[in-house]
């Protein structure tokens, strides 16, 4: 009988890999587009499986349940790895005891990030090896490749990612799992412990084992060549990796190409090898120039190009890459004939009906407030017609920005507000609320708790009373950890309240101190039993002043010159009823 066969998304067939490398503990914090890996994982009985409040927090607890010799995995999106960059960089140092693979996935065009950073440079900075799948099957293989690579070089192992690995699916074979026997821990100060004289031994222990590393390189069989039938040209070649290896198969697959598996350390031989009967070498990778730069300091004595035909942002498509091959072949691109396509609507991002930070916003648009922000759905509220959030840097930056504005303008006192979720709140805003307490801010810190983390896909969090497999423990609570934290006044208000939420920001922006509003409603979405609703517009009480859609809720609608209310999308949280003054909405 033949081996199963599975089709399973980049983020799945990298939870199998890991759980058939024998990994016994797997940790992340949820990020699109990485949030899949972990949830996948956490089925398995073998393998204890944890959502940790940051990565940081992530990489460290790894980082001890390899000191102790087990086989660890974590995981997170790009920024994560910036969150998580302090234990990373000291981890290449200490090395591993088991195996360690830390998958990161980048996220080029920003489909759910604020930045494109490609971290393939973290792993030159740390000098530890990286690998970079191209499809489910090599995400799976590699994943678990990464093991014994980790263990055999006392290193962790970098493997990346990107969304349309982390999403896409494809056929991938299923192997068994590999139990792995712990290691046996044993006390080593000199490698786990980082005061600057060990700190020396274990840098000098490092580049030792990067020259194994660079070694092992130019001998693994992790980079393949591809050679068409019939080459279009046989003194150019392409040298790509990861997802571009897929466009570059379909628009460059009469040249020959090689496909770098393992991007760092960089396989010098095998390119040396590919280059020699080549006059040009064309550099295909998404965002930077980290491959391309790499080999024009090999100094081949031939052409190398890259960036100047392909893009530093976005991602490829066939599109982009038929443009570049045009461009690289000196061609002149030709309209085809036929009828214009027509474009497709545009279907902006919006926050769902009934979601409780709308009145939230709403309210804060409404007072004319300055509102530091942060990663959540909440962002969207930046977006007409709420149009309520003046930043958004990065997780738990909103609650230190108001701090640095009402610092820099003592004015903008009872004006400022920062806005944080109750997930990002436990990821990075605890230690931002306990700064504006000790430098006595003044401003408001509104926690936007819907009890879930919603944006990635409804994954449990400290103050859920969930973890990621399930088991009941106690509810950690905003107020509680405000209350700790030394903020004196702290109050929760019902998100859809709008009257109650608008006086408690009056009241607590008219004092002369920091302020902790927690604004509690459950994620719209978590309300899964619901009746029809029969919320609608008595069309005789209303005034047609249109003053319902500047709320935003996609439940109310303007057609065939009435104002309406769609039953198929409202959910009864009854906020549009409090803000008609005619009446005319009605339950």
């Amino acid at each position: 009988m033949g081996s199963e066969q599975q089709l399973l998304m980049g983020n799945e067939a990298i939870a199998r890999g890991a759980w058939e490398a024998g990994v016994q503990v797997a940790t992340a914090y949820p990020g699109t587009p990485s949030t899949e890996i972990l949830e996948n994982i956490a089925v398995y009985d073998e393998v204890y499986a944890q959502w940790s409040v940051n990565e940081k927090v992530a990489l460290e607890v790894a980082s001890g349940a390899s000191i102790e010799g087990a086989r660890v995995l974590v995981v997170m999106k790009h920024v994560g790895l910036n969150v998580a960059a302090d234990p990373f960089m000291t981890l290449a140092y200490t090395g591993v005891g088991g195996g360690l693979v830390l998958v990161f996935a980048d996220d080029p065009f920003m489909h759910s990030s604020q930045n494109e950073q490609d971290n393939r440079f973290y792993a030159q900075m740390a000098k530890v090896p990286l690998l970079e799948p191209s499809d489910s099957q090599e995400a799976k293989d590699y994943t678990r490749l990464a093991f014994d690579i980790s263990e055999a070089h006392d290193c962790p192992v970098l493997v990346r990612s990107t969304t349309r690995i982390s999403h896409s699916r494809s056929l991938v074979t299923l192997g068994p799992r590999v139990e792995q026997k712990k290691k046996p821990y044993k006390k080593d100060c000199q490698k786990y412990v980082m005061i600057p004289a060990y700190g020396r031994l274990r840098h000098d222990a490092l580049l030792t084992n990067w020259e194994g590393l660079q070694k092992w390189a130019q001998t693994t069989d992790l980079n393949e060549v591809y050679k068409p039938e019939e080459a279009h040209r046989q003194d150019m070649g392409i040298i790509t990796s990861g997802i571009s290896y897929q466009y570059t198969r379909e628009v460059f697959g009469d040249f020959p190409i090689l496909k770098l598996g393992l991007t760092n350390p960089l396989a010098r031989e095998a390119i040396m090898r590919f280059a020699e009967d080549k006059k040009r070498l064309v550099v295909v990778e998404e965002l930077e120039p980290y491959l391309e730069q790499q080999i024009k300091a090999l100094g081949l004595g031939l052409e190398v190009v890259g960036k100047q035909f392909f893009s530093q942002q976005g991602e490829f498509s066939l599109e982009v890459l038929g443009k570049a091959r045009k461009a690289l072949l000196g061609q002149k691109a030709q309209k085809k004939p036929g009828p214009p396509i027509p474009a497709v609507p545009a279907r902006p991002p919006v926050l769902c009906a009934g979601c409780s930070h709308r009145p939230v916003f709403y309210t804060l648009h409404k007072l004319k407030l300055r509102v530091m922000g942060d990663i959540g759905c909440y962002t969207l509220s930046v977006l007409p017609p709420l149009e309520a959030m003046d930043t958004c840097l990065c997780m738990g930056a909103g609650v230190g920005q108001a701090l640095g504005m009402e610092k820099a303008n003592p004015e903008l006192a009872g004006k400022l507000v920062s806005v944080i979720g109750d997930s990002t709140f436990f990821h990075s805003g605890i230690t931002a609320l306990v700064d504006n307490v000790y430098n006595r801010g003044s401003s408001v810190v509104l926690i936007l708790d819907n009890r879930i983390t919603a944006m990635t896909g409804h994954q449990a969090h400290p103050g859920t009373g969930k973890t990621l497999k399930g088991q009941e423990v106690p509810m950690i609570w905003p107020e509680k950890i405000a209350r700790a934290a030394g903020a004196e006044h702290v109050r929760v208000v019902d998100a859809y309240d709008l009257k109650g939420l608008r006086k408690a920001l009056k009241e607590e922006l008219a004092k002369e101190a920091l302020s902790v509003i927690v604004a509690r409603q459950e994620c719209v979405l978590l309300k899964k039993d619901r009746e029809l609703s029969t919320v609608h517009v008595d069309q005789e009480a209303c005034e047609a002043c249109g003053a319902c859609l500047k709320f935003g809720c996609p439940a109310i609608q303007y057609r065939d010159q009435q104002y309406r209310i769609e039953p198929l999308l409202c959910t009864s949280c009854g906020v549009c009823a409090e803000l008609c003054k005619f009446g005319a909405i009605q339950q």
